[in-house]
């Protein structure tokens, strides 16, 4: 059986576009050798020392060249009490990472007080960087509270 030249001209563009969908499956799972891997995940570090009650799920991470305190797993009411370490002293930025909703007001005390309120919608952690002048060199101990909002 003999086919016609229109017959075979369908018959090669539809092995074709067969051959091209195939192809683009393909190279949608494949792993490209300059795709980049995500990136790790920071760190933790013992920089500072930090005690008090809800001091159990607090970890430390450098953010660039800010010391970052993780309090996104903190709720309701606590406080914890943060001292420099004994090698380096206190960083030259300090921040602390909270989930709005969950905390309603942030208090730090050191050389002066600050107060923070978070607002109450829920999201994605922020990272709250302390201003200069609540802690200096010469400042023993950071206290930190938080509390429901008002």
């Amino acid at each position: 059986m003999r086919l016609e030249p229109a017959a075979r001209r369908w018959r090669l563009v539809g092995g074709a576009a067969m051959m091209c969908a195939l192809l683009g499956l393909g190279a949608c799972t494949a792993r490209w050798p300059w795709r980049r891997p995500p990136p790790a995940p920071p760190a933790p570090v013992q920089e500072l020392t930090v005690s008090g009650g809800s001091a159990a799920g607090i970890v430390q991470y450098w953010k660039r060249n800010t010391l970052l305190l993780d309090l996104s797993g903190a709720s309701g009411t606590g406080s914890i009490r943060v001292t420099p370490g004994k090698q380096f002293g206190w960083p030259v930025r300090l921040a602390v990472r909270v989930r709005p909703g969950t905390i309603g007001v942030l208090e730090v005390q050191g050389a002066q007080r600050l107060t923070l309120p978070i607002s109450a919608g829920a999201g994605a952690p922020v990272d709250l960087e302390l201003p200069p002048g609540v802690y200096t060199a010469q400042t023993p101990a950071l206290d930190i509270r938080w509390a429901p909002a008002p």
